[in-house]
């Protein structure tokens, strides 16, 4: 059952959050909820679209964080060498910004559309960028 959905230019995946590997960054955002931004593409981290979010402050430090996500998970950097971001990998990603490799916190995971991936990323690298919401399903 997905307990989420997101909302990316003319796609939608189901979701779900990932309680138990990252409870304090899922319950930080389900309060922000429903969540918009724009997506745009990544500039050193390989095949990935992301949210930059400045100085916005979710109150979450490190937990189940990575800087290898897989196509399909989210990530959320709490901020701090570099700016506040969510990253959505669609490929092969190593996040980075230009000071250096980061991590972000695994919290969300698509759980359809997959195979729809490679064609947001795509779509978001060539057209610029496009708006993405995240809603309760």
């Amino acid at each position: 059952m997905s307990q989420l959905i997101v909302r990316a230019g003319d796609f939608t995946f189901d979701a779900r959050f990932e309680e138990q590997l990252a409870p304090k960054t899922c319950a930080a955002f389900r309060r922000a909820m429903p969540f918009e931004s724009r997506m745009v593409h990544v500039r050193w981290s390989g095949e990935a679209v992301w949210l930059p979010l400045g100085d916005l402050d979710f109150g979450v430090g490190y937990e189940n964080h990575t800087s290898y996500p897989a196509p399909g998970q989210i990530i959320l950097y709490p901020g701090g060498i570099s700016e506040t971001e969510i990253l959505l990998a669609y490929g092969g990603v190593h996040f980075a910004s230009k000071m250096g490799q980061l991590a972000g916190n695994h919290f969300i995971t698509l759980t359809s559309g997959l195979d729809r991936l490679p064609e947001l990323g795509k779509t978001v690298l060539w057209k610029g960028a496009q708006k993405v919401r995240f809603e309760a399903a």
